[in-house]
Formats: C-alpha cells, sequence, structure tokens
C-alpha cells in the first residue's frame, strides 16, 4: 500500500490548496515516481502469480543464454554505472531448450540485485558455462553479502536482507521469488554463496533438456 499511500497524500494537499506555486512540480513528480512503483508491484506480482499457478503455457525454444546476458547488461548499464559498477561478461554460448521471456527476467533479476546490494564502484560478474548435460548461469556481485541465517530466505516474497535501506534501494522485493518460480519453472537448480561484507554468487543451474 506504500505507493498508494504517497500518491493519495500528495494529491490530497494539491487538492486542498495547501502546496506554494513552485512546489506543485516536485508533488506531481512524487506522485509520478509513486504511480511507476506501483505498476511496476503489480507487473512483478502478475509474472509471479503466472510462474506459480502456469496458467500461461510458454512455448519452449533453443535459447543461448551469454546472449540474453548481454541484452540484460545493456539494459541494466546505465544504473550500473550511477553506482561506478563495472559489469564483466564471460562463458559458453550456453544453448538449452527453455522460454527466452523467463530466462531473460531470471538473469535480469539477478544482475539488478547484484547492482542493488552492492557496494559503491564495485563489480558484477556474470558468467556462462555448460557440460554436455547442463549449462550453469552465475551472477557474482561484489555487494554487502547475505548473513548465513538468512541465505534460505531470500527468496520469500518481499523479504530484504537490508530492511533499514530497503525504500533507498528500491524495487518490489518479489525479483528473487520471480528468479525462484522461473527456475522451477525451467527444473533448474538454484545454489547461493555469500559472505557477509564481501559479496554474494547466485547461481542457476539449467538442464540442457
Amino acid at each position: 500500500k506504500t505507493p498508494l499511500q504517497g500518491i493519495i497524500g500528495s494529491a490530497e494537499l494539491l487538492e486542498n490548496g495547501m502546496v506554494k506555486q513552485e512546489d506543485v512540480p516536485r508533488f506531481v513528480g512524487h506522485i509520478r515516481k509513486e504511480a511507476q512503483r506501483l505498476v511496476t508491484l503489480i507487473g512483478d506480482i502478475i509474472r509471479l502469480s503466472q510462474l506459480e499457478s502456469r496458467e500461461v503455457a510458454y512455448e519452449k525454444e533453443q535459447v543461448e543464454l551469454l546472449g540474453i546476458c548481454k541484452r540484460v547488461i545493456a539494459r541494466l548499464e546505465h544504473a550500473a554505472q550511477r553506482r561506478g559498477i563495472t559489469f564483466h561478461l564471460a562463458g559458453t554460448a550456453g544453448k538449452f531448450w527453455g522460454v527466452d521471456q523467463v530466462v531473460d527476467e531470471i538473469v535480469y533479476n539477478l544482475c539488478d540485485n547484484a547492482i542493488k546490494y552492492n557496494k559503491e564502484n564495485g563489480q558484477v560478474t556474470v558468467l556462462v558455462s555448460e557440460t554436455q548435460e547442463q549449462v550453469v548461469l552465475t551472477v557474482e556481485d561484489t555487494g554487502i553479502g547475505i548473513p548465513s541465517e538468512e541465505v534460505e530466505r531470500i527468496f520469500e516474497r518481499f523479504y530484504r536482507v537490508d530492511k533499514s535501506h530497503s525504500r533507498a534501494i528500491g524495487g518490489t522485493g518479489l525479483g528473487l521469488s520471480i528468479v525462484k518460480h522461473g527456475a522451477a519453472y525451467h527444473k533448474a537448480k538454484i545454489e547461493v554463496n555469500s559472505t557477509v561484507g564481501e559479496g554474494t554468487a547466485i547461481s542457476v543451474i539449467f538442464p540442457k533438456s
């Protein structure tokens, strides 16, 4: 309800003439920003619902994981640059049978988190590796890390490791839930390795068939 409360509060002040004329653009901008947060949140909830219920029948095709990673990194480059974070991408093509849109969302949410929970001027390493039977995506950051007792909970809806800065960090708190259900859709496994204060590496292991 937080975005709605922000929208309603600003709208009421404007409606009652309690905002100075020179401050109107700032309040209107706040309403737009909160409305966009709400649209993003609703979109994530819908995607999560679709993945959980499998109500959408996705067509599987031969996807190339390295190409998807390049596409995602290009979309996130601006957000990374704002914090001085550098992306490093390496690996093989990583072809397997999957759903391009869902794999894209898995990569996007892992990389987006790696930016948000990283340190200023940090690094995000994206690695694609494969064997005859599986393709592995690993996204590693140089960020705040996750306490061992919280690792089991990070894929829960709305769960955040750094609760004190959740609003400043942004996002909906649903990114890793989408990763979890997207991986389950592909019968993929997830592994998490993290050290507090040093960073986190999350791997998604996709079967090739």
